[in-house]
């Protein structure tokens, strides 16, 4: 999430009734009225507080989010991208919001066979990768923009502490963002904490920048010690939005071949959507594949991720990782994607809210939360390991 356009001065009432305003005379208007509407009711009855003492639970992390983000997000009940079609900056999906939209209903449309004949009641969870061995197959996703997107509740360095810390809590890692209008300060500011918080357990992802900005942030995420570098190449598209000084362009194979060469740090090359640009990307030198469209925000209309997977996949498997995100929000949206081809996910918007609703002890309950709906999918699916989930599971398939 980036800072595409400043916004400032929001009024609720004003927000709300725009927002509803994008989705008139379509499909989507009555669900999208409705969603509005429950928004502001949730908002209106949820007093400002922190988190209860004793056991934290969702629904109280949520209640804080709500209040900290609104109205940059509503914290509805099903994040689908509707209600904030067009909020960049934000937390909605890039023009008419279709392509967050894609991302959340192609997922939603896949059904799961559902298979309980069998002696799996302990699945196989663990995944490797950077050389750590993970709870789950579910990594945090870069995320930025704490002051122009998320409203400035949190600084830069609580922000990455709830992120990294909350997942490596769960057992599993955090990614690492750089937002593109940025300053060096504020990526300095993030990698001081990566280091001295974490001894650098994180993947740090970096825009698109000219290669000279780009190699400076490697050596600052090599002194933190950071797990693997990448870019999120998604964000090329921003070049004509971009700010005075903050230059982000597409790269070119010898421009990634440049930047692989530059480091000992693995290369991750984030926002790859077609088979055309993954073989261009390998042969840069990349070490991980991420399939992502950027949660639907800098090109409307493509398809949502599920959609592209599978041709990825088909062709890299086994030979390279392949990473996906793209609405994420329960174990099951986790299995179906390993179903059709990842070998890992990334999670976004979801730890947002819990990262505001409870810094660290809400990612790592979100998380956990999740690696608990997995294991039950699973077992359901007659699924053993997620090294090697059958597409089988898919009804159709």
């Amino acid at each position: 999430m980036d800072k595409d356009n400043m916004i400032e001065g929001f009024d609720r009432r004003e927000f709300l009734k725009n927002a509803m305003a994008i989705g008139a005379g379509v499909a989507v208007a009555p669900l999208l009225v409705s969603e509005a509407k429950a928004a502001t009711a949730a908002v209106a009855a949820a007093p400002a507080a922190a988190p209860a003492g004793g056991k934290l639970t969702m629904a109280e992390v949520l209640r804080v989010a709500r209040e900290k983000l609104y109205p940059r997000c509503r914290v509805c009940p099903e994040c689908n991208g509707v209600a904030c079609a067009g909020e960049v900056p934000g937390f909605g999906g890039f023009g008419s919001g279709q392509a967050f939209k894609n991302n959340y209903d192609d997922l939603q449309r896949i059904r799961l066979n559902m298979r309980c004949v069998h002696d799996i009641t302990h699945p196989d969870m663990e995944f490797k990768i950077f050389g750590e061995t993970l709870s789950m197959p579910l990594m945090g996703a870069n995320t930025g923009g704490v002051t122009y997107n998320m409203g400035g509740k949190m600084t830069e360095e609580a922000y990455i502490e709830s992120i990294v810390g909350g997942c490596i809590g769960a057992g599993t890692i955090g990614f690492v963002a750089d937002g593109i209008g940025d300053p060096l300060e504020t990526f300095q500011r993030r990698m001081v904490v990566l280091k001295n918080k974490f001894g650098g357990k994180g993947v740090v992802i970096i825009k698109p920048r000219t290669q000279s900005e780009i190699i400076k942030r490697i050596r600052l995420m090599e002194e933190a010690g950071a797990l693997a570098f990448g870019i999120d190449i998604d964000s090329a598209g921003r070049a004509a939005r971009a700010l005075p000084g903050q230059t982000v362009e597409p790269k070119t194979i010898a421009q990634m071949r440049e930047l692989v060469k530059s480091t000992s740090l693995p290369f991750v090359a984030k926002g790859i959507m077609t088979v055309d640009d993954a073989e261009k990307a390998v042969e840069a030198g990349a070490s991980v594949l991420v399939v992502s469209n950027h949660g639907g925000r800098v090109l409307d209309y493509t398809p949502g991720t599920c959609e592209v997977l599978p041709a990825i996949a088909a062709k890299f498997k086994g030979k390279v990782p392949i990473l996906v995100d793209g609405a994420v929000r329960r174990g099951a949206d986790v299995l179906k994607y390993l179903a059709l081809g990842a070998d890992a996910t990334l999670i976004g918007r979801p730890l947002v809210r819990a990262a505001h609703g409870a810094e660290a002890r809400g990612v790592e309950l979100a998380m956990n939360t999740i690696r608990q709906d997995l294991q039950a999918m699973m077992a359901m699916t007659g699924t053993a390991s997620v090294k090697n989930v059958s597409k089988s599971i898919i009804v159709g398939a």
